[in-house]
């Protein structure tokens, strides 16, 4: 029986309280579970036609199955928030072990089905090896043209735009990255583009860069990207910037394991395939007659209810890599809404939409919890965790045997209190005002 948007709302503002420090703290340290509410209409048969004969997490099918299903589509449908349009671009970065994550014979299934429903696409609009902005563009380049002289003589008598490359009429691309900790790399070097090329695609926004030597330039692209890595990766390689900068809340973060065993492997039919096949083809040609996605009546009411707690910040890497979860629920509830053949999202596709973004943010807590990834600042707050009377900054050098500079400690400091998780404390003295710092745990309980 479908859930009332009351019960929903409550379900899902129940999962995320975080009464105090400590109950915040073990529930990062869960494993995520799946709302079954995630597995609804078709995403939901194709998970359920596939998990018996997989070892692959049901997450990670369904979560590549979503992002699969809005690429394909294309850039016609679109949900408006304010003055921007949200289209069915979607990224999603699964994180499991190497080989025992199964996140690679998950999306084997995926890709399996969809060349059954756009053959075009898949030789076309598959890539990997990102590595650079001007690449990423490159993949769904517009015409490019350039201006020669027209000579008679000797002399220029006029000019003429000549075309040196066609560019490409499809702008789809699905990006697949199977060492997604190599993309981290790559950003990190100085002058790479990749970063920004990436938040403004998943933006919608038409891409160019400022490279002389890189006249590509991509109007209305339809970038999506799945990628694969391993948690102690994933804290290795992303930094402080690209969480800052808004890349990493432009993705969906999804812990991954083996479901199960199967010495002698599985196999799904034939039959079971082209049955998928057939709706999805027919979910795929729907959608892309569709413009505006609008919610009824009864989501309207069921945002209203969660929209405070999916807009409210969280501290840390978490609030950071979380931060866009708004935007993600309504890109997700218009996918399952669209795989039902409707314009309209109904209670079940924004329940549904709420569950896997659940999962996600769970995920998230799970892979992050409250570090922040800059070493000194997660220092730092562990430190002052342990000190409920707090410690001057004098105190905190003392810890650190003097070894950091004032300069470091006001930086990580400051990285603190500008997330909420530090308070900084006047204390009158004979002298000029001293400061005391506290942890957020220990402020409060003042």
């Amino acid at each position: 029986m479908l859930n009332t948007f009351e019960q929903v709302a409550k379900e899902y503002t129940t999962g995320f309280e975080t009464q105090n420090e400590n109950s915040y703290q073990n529930k990062s340290k869960l494993w995520p579970e799946l709302d079954p509410n995630a597995l609804h209409g078709l995403a939901g048969d194709f998970v359920e036609t596939i998990e018996p004969e997989t070892e692959s997490d049901n997450v990670a099918l369904l979560a590549q199955f979503l992002i699969t299903f809005g690429n394909v589509i294309g850039r016609c449908p679109h949900f408006v928030a304010e003055a921007d349009k949200h289209f069915t671009i979607s990224n999603v970065c699964l994180v499991g072990e190497t080989a025992k994550g199964k996140k690679g014979s998950s999306l084997g299934h995926v890709q399996r089905v969809f060349k059954r429903v756009d053959e075009d696409w898949t030789e076309n609009c598959l890539h990997s090896g990102l590595s650079s902005g001007e690449g990423l563009i490159w993949s769904v380049r517009d015409e490019i043209n350039k201006t020669e002289a027209i000579k008679s003589n000797g002399f220029i008598k006029d000019y003429q735009e000549v075309v040196i490359d066609k560019g490409l009429a499809d702008k789809r691309a699905l990006v697949i990255e199977s060492e997604f900790a190599s993309v981290l790399r790559v950003m990190a070097r100085d002058g790479n583009t990749l970063s920004a090329i990436i938040r403004n695609a998943w933006d919608g926004k038409n891409l160019k860069t400022m490279t002389k030597n890189s006249p590509a330039k991509a109007t209305e692209p339809h970038i999506s990207i799945i990628g694969h890595i391993t948690r102690n990766e994933l804290l290795r390689y992303l930094d402080n910037t690209e969480c800052g900068n808004g890349f990493a809340n432009r993705f969906l973060w999804a812990c991954v394991k083996r479901s199960k065993v199967l010495p002698e492997g599985g196999k799904v039919s034939e039959a079971d395939m082209d049955c998928l096949a057939e709706s999805i083809k027919e979910a795929v040609d729907f959608s892309r007659t569709i413009g505006e996605i609008k919610r009824d009546s009864e989501a309207k009411k069921l945002w209203e209810e969660v929209y405070p707690e999916l807009s409210e910040g969280k501290a840390g890497l978490l609030g950071a890599v979380t931060a866009r979860a708004e935007a993600q629920v309504m890109r997700l509830s218009c996918l399952y809404a669209l795989l039902d053949l409707s314009d309209t999202i109904r209670l079940e596709h924004l329940s549904a939409g709420l569950a896997l973004w659940a999962y996600c943010e769970d995920s998230a807590k799970y892979i992050f919890g409250e570090t922040l990834g800059d070493p000194l600042a997660d220092e730092i707050k562990r430190v002052l965790d342990g000190e409920p009377k707090g410690l001057t900054q004098t105190e905190l050098s003392n810890h650190f045997k003097r070894h950091k500079k004032s300069e470091q400690l006001n930086r990580g400091l400051n990285i603190l209190i500008a997330r909420g998780m530090v308070f900084k404390v006047g204390e009158e003295t004979a002298g000029r005002t001293s400061h005391r710092y506290f942890s957020s745990q220990n402020y409060r309980r003042k």
